[in-house]
């Protein structure tokens, strides 16, 4: 049985909260906690007689990876992140772990914690009993909440694996999740002329000149056919910078782009399209800074039916869904490594400034994780 159901998952997961693992972004050394929380899993694992594998992705930034042999040549992979986004302005204590009413508080608890203990109490359980029908490779991956280095690192690490399959932790509400949107984000630029504030007539204002590009990213939705999971493609300007002080006339004016793309839109072609149409409103536009595809996996795929199968043998809704927000599944699915999301919690608690997690969800996720890695004999990983 999975250790000791929600009470087990309160001790780990209060343990994984409690390490700090704030996503760096780039900035500075040191790699805010994600080796900290890898050195955890290990010690973990080891208490359980799984062998795992520190493996440095940056300097001083780890993936754990562990595997647990199956009957079968093939694999199944468990995926997540062990890094967090920052804890500005939470409203409970970040890493303190606090239980209310069946709810673990603290960032990280929800994304992607609370999928990281279920994967943990899932990998136990299959060690502990008969071989499953495939080998299980369990992964925390660092960097997910920025430039997602730590699974392009792992896809490297499987190369050598057949893989048919992956479980990508994060938020679902334990539904399956088998699309999700891409993103394009770039920045947009409007150069005018400085001048004094009382003399405008002599200047040219950027902010401006950025009105009718602010004005046509509102009105004009991208013109692509709504996908039947996801809806429509959409564009938000997220960040806006002009100015200098309150009696300058600003000489240039910046807005950031998030172009949230649909399966099949072709990543540089988007960027194109909307760099020609902004450009045509006399913006200059930068290359993108972000690019991450998007998700459409079958879903008559093998780990996806099995996940199903698990969901439903438990009384839980099994339909696909399709998720708005980017996970790592699209950089396995683009591998070719068939690919559903799926964790305990829901999206609308993560990065949230009291966010939790439901313990009695996490021990049911690592259920039927177990559940789903059993039904994939008569799979190709048997």
């Amino acid at each position: 049985m999975i250790e000791e159901g929600p009470a087990g998952a309160e001790s780990l997961l209060r343990d994984l909260v409690g390490i700090p693992s704030v996503n760096p972004r780039g900035q500075g050394a040191g790699d805010g906690g994600e080796t900290a929380v890898a050195e955890y899993v290990r010690e973990w694992l080891a208490a359980r007689d799984i062998t795992s594998e520190v493996q440095e992705v940056l300097p001083g930034r780890p993936n754990i990876v562990a595997v647990v042999p199956g009957r079968g040549a093939g694999t199944v992979v468990l995926e997540t992140h062990l890094d967090t986004v920052e804890v500005d302005g939470m409203t409970v204590d970040p890493f303190g772990g606090e239980v209310r009413e069946g709810r673990l508080y603290g960032r990280g608890a929800c994304d992607a914690k609370g999928s990281l203990a279920a994967f943990l109490l899932a990998l136990a359980e299959l060690a502990a009993g008969d071989a499953p029908p495939c080998s299980v490779v369990l992964a925390g991956v660092c960097d997910e909440e920025h430039a997602y280095r730590g699974v392009l690192h792992l896809l490297d690490t499987l190369a050598d694996r057949a893989v048919f399959g992956a479980l990508v932790g994060e938020p679902t509400g334990l539904v399956p999740a088998v699309a999700h949107k891409g993103v394009v984000r770039y920045t947009a630029r409007t150069t005018g002329r400085a001048g004094h504030s009382s003399r405008p007539s002599e200047a040219v204002n950027a902010i401006t000149l950025m009105a009718p590009v602010i004005a046509r990213l509102a009105a004009a939705p991208p013109s692509v056919p709504p996908h039947p999971l996801l809806g429509p493609a959409t564009r938000s300007i997220t960040r806006i910078r002009g100015g200098t002080g309150p009696n300058t006339i600003p000489d240039r004016c910046e807005v950031d782009i998030d172009r949230r793309t649909l399966p099949g839109e072709e990543l540089d072609a988007v960027w194109r399209a909307d760099r020609a149409e902004l450009a045509a409103l006399g913006a200059e536009v930068d290359p993108p800074f972000t690019v991450d595809p998007a998700l459409d996996t079958p879903a008559g795929a093998p780990v996806v039916t099995a996940l199903r199968a698990a969901l439903a043998d438990h009384g839980r809704p099994s339909t696909v869904h399709g998720m708005p927000f980017g996970t790592d599944a699209s950089k396995l699915a683009r591998a070719g490594i068939a690919s559903v999301v799926f964790g305990p919690g829901s999206v609308t608690d993560a990065h949230a400034a009291a966010e939790s997690v439901d313990l009695a969800e996490v021990a049911l996720a690592a259920r039927i994780v177990v559940d789903t890695v059993r039904r994939m004999r008569g799979t190709p990983c048997a």
